[in-house]
C-alpha cells in the first residue's frame, strides 16, 4: 500500500497500522519505510523479542526495511507492558517506557546503514508516546490519545479488498487446514485421484476453468471434493501452475483468489503448496501483503523447498511493488504458453 500520512502526527501512523498490516498488531515492533514526500513504503512487523535477543531482531528488521531504500523510517512499538523506571537511561527523554533497549538497538542498526529514524513511538492502551520527547505529554503514565474513528489508510485497504483481522492468528485461520469428517473425505478423494491418474480425463486448463466458474458468484462456495482433487493435481504440473498465474491478471482475478483459497484450505499437504502460492500472488497484487505473507508461510511449511514460493517470499521481503510483480508474472505466463 502506498498511502500518504501526516508524519508530523505519530498518532495518525499508529491508527493506520491495522490497514497497513491487515491485522491489529499485539506485542509487536513495526518499522515503516518512508519515501520522498512522506509516503509509506515497506511496512515490516516482528514479535517483540526477549531482552537478550533485541539486537539480533533489530538487525533483521534493519536489513529487511533498508532494502527498500527509504529516506527515513518510523519505529512503532505496540505493547501493553508496564513502565520500567529503573533503567540505565533514567535521565533521558522517554525514560521508563518499556522496550527502550530494543528501540536503542533499532536506532543503532539504522544509523549503521545511513537511514535516519524519524521518530520512535510506543502505542499502549489507546494512547501513544514518543521515546524521544522530553515533554510532560510523553512522560510515563501520560501519553496522547490515539485519533478516534477509522484511519483513512484502513478505509483504503478495505476498499481494495483487504480484510482487517483482529490479529495475525485470524489471518492464518482464514486458510487453516480444514478439519473433521468432511475434510477427511475430501483428502481421500484427492489421494484417490492421484492413484487413479489422469488418463482419459479432460485437459488441466479445462478442469481449472470449470472450478473457476463455480467461484464467480462472489459468495462463499464449497467446491465438490472431486473439483478440489482435480485442481490440486492439475497444479502439480509446473507449466499448468505457471499458466494459472494468468488468472491473477485478468477479469477472473477475484474468482481465482476464491478458488485458490478453497483449495489451500482443503488440499492435504504437500498438495496445498501450489494453491497457497497462487493465493499469495492474488493477495499481493491487491496490495494485501499480510495475507500474501501468511499464504507463503503455509506453502513453505508444507513444502520448504517449493521454489516459486521461496522466490516470491524473497520478493515480498524486499517490498517488490505489485506493478513489478505483474510484469514478472506476464513473463512467466508467456514462457509457459510458449
Amino acid at each position: 500500500m502506498d498511502e500518504p500520512l501526516r508524519i508530523s502526527d505519530p498518532g495518525e501512523v499508529v491508527a493506520a497500522l491495522p490497514g497497513l498490516l491487515g491485522f491489529r498488531p499485539h506485542e509487536s515492533v513495526v518499522v515503516i519505510a518512508l519515501r520522498a514526500g512522506g509516503r509509506i513504503g515497506l511496512t515490516a512487523r516482528a514479535d517483540l523479542p526477549p531482552g537478550p535477543a533485541s539486537a539480533a531482531s533489530a538487525e533483521d528488521l534493519a536489513c529487511r526495511v533498508a532494502s527498500a531504500d527509504p529516506v527515513a523510517v518510523l519505529v512503532v512499538v505496540v505493547s501493553e507492558a508496564p513502565d520500567e523506571p529503573d533503567r540505565p537511561w533514567a535521565g533521558e527523554a522517554g525514560a521508563g517506557l518499556p522496550h527502550r533497549g530494543l528501540v536503542h538497538d533499532l536506532v543503532v542498526a539504522y544509523a549503521a546503514r545511513g537511514v535516519p529514524v524519524r521518530d520512535t513511538v510506543l502505542a499502549r492502551a489507546g494512547r501513544w508516546w514518543s521515546y524521544d520527547c522530553p515533554h510532560a505529554c510523553c512522560a510515563p503514565g501520560a501519553g496522547t490519545p490515539l485519533p478516534g474513528g477509522i484511519s483513512p489508510v484502513t478505509v483504503a485497504a478495505i476498499a481494495a479488498g483487504a480484510v482487517v483481522e483482529p490479529d495475525r492468528a485470524a489471518l492464518r485461520a482464514r486458510i487453516a487446514p480444514a478439519r473433521g469428517p468432511a475434510a477427511e473425505v475430501c483428502a481421500e478423494a484427492v489421494w484417490r485421484r492421484g492413484i487413479e491418474g489422469a488418463a482419459g480425463r479432460e485437459p488441466p486448463e479445462e478442469l481449472i476453468a470449470r472450478a473457476l466458474r463455480c467461484c464467480r458468484s462472489g459468495r462463499t462456495v464449497r467446491l465438490p471434493d472431486a473439483e478440489v482433487a482435480a485442481v490440486v493435481w492439475a497444479l502439480t504440473d509446473r507449466e499448468v501452475r505457471d499458466r494459472a498465474l494468468a488468472l491473477t491478471l485478468g477479469e477472473d482475478a477475484a474468482a481465482a483468489e476464491t478458488l485458490w483459497t478453497e483449495c489451500t484450505r482443503r488440499a492435504p499437504a504437500p498438495l496445498d503448496a501450489a494453491p497457497a502460492t497462487l493465493l499469495a500472488v492474488s493477495a499481493w497484487l491487491r496490495g494485501d501483503g499480510a495475507m500474501a505473507n501468511v499464504a507463503l508461510e503455509r506453502a513453505l511449511s508444507s513444502r520448504p523447498g517449493y521454489r516459486l514460493a521461496r522466490l516470491l517470499a524473497a520478493g515480498l521481503a524486499t517490498a517488490l511493488p505489485p506493478a513489478e510483480l505483474r510484469g514478472l508474472i506476464a513473463d512467466v505466463v508467456g514462457r509457459a504458453a510458449g
